[in-house]
Order: structure tokens, then sequence, then C-alpha cells
């Protein structure tokens, strides 16, 4: 697991005026159920921590446990628990009425507070004097849905965040299961506080197929397609690829992640930007996305001054 001796691929460079002021690397892999179709990047099946890529893995254990059932749960439920929500009004009046239905105490969430990714919500609790709080957090509906499933369980819920609680063998056991994962990986703590696995990116990739492409789990798939702003917000990836597109389920996670999925023809692929550059990793989705015939997203490829003279361009590789 020590072994660091991969060859990331270039896969974006910033061009000012025709010299090189930024260049990302990283891994892309394409893949369907059965076989790897090709990758940029030897990234030597090193394992990487799924971060917020594992959330839609996670929720499975919704259905799993028939709690959309039990609980009634709307779309938009079912959607903030996949999320990384950017804490807008729309995701916190969703997490509180998903707690609600829980009969759950919002003090329960032990995802740490965090203000909200949207600058937007961000402005809107400065100008009111409000500090944010837990359901800010991005992974607030995550949480919430972690409490529900011990609550069906009567499984503790005061250390549901611990690696050794029944629902964290649970979710573990699941996502190996969902992304055919027969090896044992690192496993530490995402920045919500609970565990996060690594695998590498092809069994992540088939993870997701296995998820999204099941009719067991439609619910899920509907909750992305139909709720694309419940599952990110204000000026995320993730968001503007479900929005734009016919049948691309897409989630972003931390570390430069993103998985596509294209539920159509049950193909998807995996971006890894090694920096974690944002930007870099929206603009080359974006052109993934273009190349495959998958869809358009717009992104803008010209670097500009703030007077709108453009300067440069983006340039991506594969």
């Amino acid at each position: 697991m020590n072994n660091f001796d991969t060859a990331p691929a270039k896969l974006v460079t910033y061009l000012r005026d025709k010299l090189v002021e930024q260049e990302h690397f990283g891994y892309v892999v394409r893949a369907n159920k059965s076989r790897v179709i090709e990758k940029i990047g030897d990234d030597k099946n090193y394992p990487f921590y799924l971060r917020s890529c594992a959330k839609p893995l996670q929720a499975s254990l919704l259905i799993d446990y028939e709690i959309d059932k039990k609980f009634n749960l709307s779309e938009e439920e079912i959607a903030i628990c996949c999320a990384s929500h950017a804490g807008e009004k729309i995701h916190i009046s969703t997490v509180k009425k998903l707690l609600e239905k829980f009969e759950i105490s919002e003090e329960e969430l032990k995802c740490g507070k965090h203000s909200p990714i949207s600058k937007t919500a961000q402005d809107e609790l400065l100008l009111k004097g409000e500090n944010p709080k837990s359901i800010h957090n991005n992974c607030s509906g995550k949480h919430a849905m972690m409490l529900a499933i011990c609550k069906v369980n009567n499984w503790d819920r005061k250390s549901y965040d611990n690696l050794n609680h029944p629902l964290q063998q649970e979710i573990k056991e699941k996502i190996y299961k969902l992304c055919n994962v027969n090896s044992q990986y690192p496993i530490t703590k995402d920045g919500c506080g609970v565990p996060i696995h690594s695998m590498p990116l092809a069994n992540i990739v088939k993870g997701y197929l296995n998820l999204f492409c099941d009719k067991k789990y439609e619910k899920i798939k509907n909750a992305f397609l139909n709720n694309p702003y419940i599952i990110g917000g204000e000026n995320r990836t993730d968001t503007k690829i479900i929005s734009n597109t016919q049948g691309l389920i897409a989630k972003v996670g931390a570390g430069g992640l993103c998985v596509v999925i294209n539920t159509e023809i049950e193909e998807g692929f995996i971006v890894k930007i090694c920096d974690a550059n944002m930007d870099a990793r929206e603009i080359l989705t974006a052109d993934l996305i273009d190349n495959l015939h998958w869809g358009h997203i717009e992104t803008t490829h010209n670097i500009k001054t703030l007077h709108g003279d453009i300067v440069g361009e983006i340039i991506t590789h594969f």
C-alpha cells in the first residue's frame, strides 16, 4: 500500500499568452460492469479514498433496510442522503424534514460544524448574524440517514461514527460488495468524522454501475436524475452535469474526484485530479462527456482579464 510509483498523466494545461501557467495531472478510468475500457495515466490500481463519492453507495442501505418505505421518503429526501450539499435553504429544509420523519434531534448529528459551501448561503448567515451549525455541513443528510439506520436496527446512536459500530461494518461490507472489492484496503476518517474506505479507481466506477444500473436501487437513481440541485447546489459540478444532460449521474468527492455514470448505456468513468483543483476537474470532466458524445456542459476554455480580454486558453489532454 505504500508504493507511490504511479504515473499520472498530464490532463489539463493553462496557457497564458502561450506560456504554461498551470499543469494538472491525474487519472481517468472508464469502465462498464464487466471490464475496464480505457485508462489515462497509470494508477497501478493504487487505492484512493472515496471521500464523498461513497455517499450513494452508503445510501444503498436505505433501500436494503426499507427505510424509504417505512418513513415514506420523498425523492428529495433520498437525494439529500446522497448529497454533498451546498448548505442552501432547500438543503437545510430537506435535512430538517428528514430528521422530523426519523424523530431524531439535530444535536445527534456528529458531522461537525462548517460554513455552507454556497457563497450565497454564507452571506445570508453572515447578514443574519448566525453561526453555522452541523446541519449546514455538506454531509448532514448522510449523517441523518446513518442515524435512521441505527434507529430501525436498535443500534447505539451515540457511537455511530465508530469504525467498529455495526452500522460502519455494514457499510464496509456493502461498499465492498457493490465495488467488487476482494482485498483489504486502508480505512481512515472522512472530513465529517465517519470511516471512509479506499480502493482502486476502477472499483469505484464498477460500484456506481452496480448501484445505479440495478432496478433495486432505482429510487436512488431517480433521486439523482430528478433532483440535481439537492445533490450539490450553487455552482457545483455534479449539479451542472445532471441538469444539462440526459441520463447521466455525477458525484464529486474531495481530493479531486468525480464519477460520471451513463445509465442508458451502463458505462461510466472516474476523474482523479492529483492536486484536487476543482476548476481543472470540472473542465476535464465536461470535455470527457462531450468527447464521448454523452452530452454537453457549458464551460469556458478562455483565460480572461477582469476587463474581458482573452489572454490564454485551457487545454485538456486525453
